[in-house]
């Protein structure tokens, strides 16, 4: 095959892969893309769109199974699900995608090479596919290949255990599942299967679930969970599977399949960035403030740069790459990016935490003071703001709530724009609506909340 040449090589098709490919092409940027697997890598394939289509499958099989319980005087038969019809259902929806990428990319004029690439030099790239090998060569390389589930020794993958990957493939419910890790990945998960009928137990060896977040945010995520019946044992440390058993130091667990998710390891071996030395940051690629590794003219974005391991952290990245690499005069500031956990309720953080920045005080105002958060039947969680006392200045948010996940973007927006309470205080909020709980977080900061 001809060997190849262009001004940007990408190697990786993820979020923020592709993103920069579609951005340098309208830049006018040569720019060629490698990937072994299809565009749109871990986030589209395995990760964040058939997730989020599996949390939707089992939100509405668990509002059917449970109707005749509540209060609204609907009754209903007891559903089934064709699991394997889902999953077709989800395959659809990520092949559709695939396409759309791809058909972006080439709109852009990047070209897209099927391979897996591996350094010879800071310039030249070689992609192999099967028995075909070639080499590009390029004056700048982006280094975009994501992450990878990380592998317990004591339970390696295979058979009943599972990563997210086999999970959402999974094409029937199994009646015992075990989650080890009881970070976002695997409480999302667990709680879809536990929707759907599995007697879900969650194994955290730190003392709560979702450890990262303050407890404020996760007591509605655990309350929620013992209601829909998932065991959750913090504390306790899984030590391996036999005899269709998940071993702890807390004893045996049932468990027809094991959900393995404690965390997710950059996605750099075999590309060959040993033989370019660069500057590590522990397990990941140390970049500057455009993304530029150790080496000049090559960057990095995405996962592999460490966290958060966002999608639209990377795709934010790559944009801005791009345009680094056009002449334009920008930078990578992270002070505004929404983290989702989409579980049941979802949780979502941006910006500041209470006390991490000084002068700074919360407000918080709960939705069961919301008519729209009552008339939805999830009244469960809050919205707090985060605010420094001396000019009001908003410099975070937090809440958890059923659907919240929709306000992150007026959150980044509120802090990127550098409003203060004062401003979104000030600003109409549609009644009902549960964005009112932000409007009503800021009036309570200025001493005059009207619902609460």
């Amino acid at each position: 095959m001809t060997d190849l040449s262009c001004k940007l090589l990408i190697i990786g098709a993820g979020p923020g892969g592709y993103v920069c490919a579609i951005r340098a092409g309208q830049l006018g940027i040569d720019t060629i893309v490698v990937d072994a697997g299809k565009p749109g890598g871990t986030c589209l394939n395995v990760g964040c769109i058939p997730s989020k289509a599996m949390i939707h499958a089992a939100d509405e099989f668990h509002k059917i199974a449970h109707v005749n319980d509540g209060p609204l005087g609907i009754s209903a038969s007891a559903p089934s699900i064709d699991l394997a019809q889902t999953v077709a259902w989800k395959d659809g929806i990520v092949q559709r995608l695939n396409t759309g990428v791809s058909a972006l990319m080439k709109k852009a004029k990047a070209r897209f090479v099927t391979g897996q690439a591996r350094f010879l030099d800071g310039k030249t790239v070689e992609v192999t596919n099967g028995d075909e090998v070639q080499q590009i060569r390029a004056e700048y390389v982006v280094i975009a290949t994501g992450s990878a589930p990380v592998e317990l020794p004591f339970l390696p993958f295979g058979g009943p255990i599972l990563s997210s990957t086999e999970a959402l493939d999974l094409t029937e419910v199994p009646e015992t599942l075990a989650v080890v890790g009881g970070g976002y990945i695997g409480l999302e998960l667990g709680t879809v299967f536990a929707k759907l009928g599995s007697k879900v137990t969650v194994v955290e060896a730190e003392n709560r679930i979702l450890s990262l977040y303050d407890k404020a945010l996760t007591k509605p995520v655990a309350k929620r969970l013992e209601d829909l019946g998932v065991t959750v044992m913090a504390g306790t440390k899984a030590q391996g599977y036999s005899d269709g058993a998940l071993q702890t130091d807390q004893g045996d667990v049932v468990a027809e399949k094991v959900l393995v998710t404690v965390g997710r390891r950059p996605r750099t071996a075999g590309i060959g960035i040993e033989e370019l030395a660069l500057t590590q940051d522990g397990p990941f690629v140390k970049i500057d403030s455009f993304c530029q590794t150790s080496m000049r003219g090559i960057y990095a974005i995405g996962d592999v740069t460490g966290e958060p391991m966002l999608a639209h952290r990377a795709m934010a990245q790559g944009e801005m790459v791009a345009e680094h690499i056009a002449g334009h005069a920008v930078e990578w500031d992270k002070c505004a990016i929404p983290a989702v956990c989409f579980t049941d309720p979802e949780v979502v953080t941006c910006g500041a935490l209470p006390g991490e920045i000084d002068g700074t005080k919360s407000s918080e105002f709960p939705f069961m003071a919301n008519g729209r958060a009552m008339t939805t039947e999830r009244d469960d969680g809050f919205v707090r703001v985060v605010y420094r006392e001396e000019d009001h200045a908003v410099v975070g948010f937090q809440a958890v709530g059923a659907g919240i996940s929709e306000l992150s973007a007026a959150f980044s927006l509120a802090i990127e724009m550098g409003a203060c309470l004062e401003d979104i205080a000030a600003t109409i909020h549609a009644h009902p609506t549960q964005s009112e709980g932000l409007q009503e977080a800021c009036l309570k900061a200025l001493g005059h909340a009207l619902h609460i």
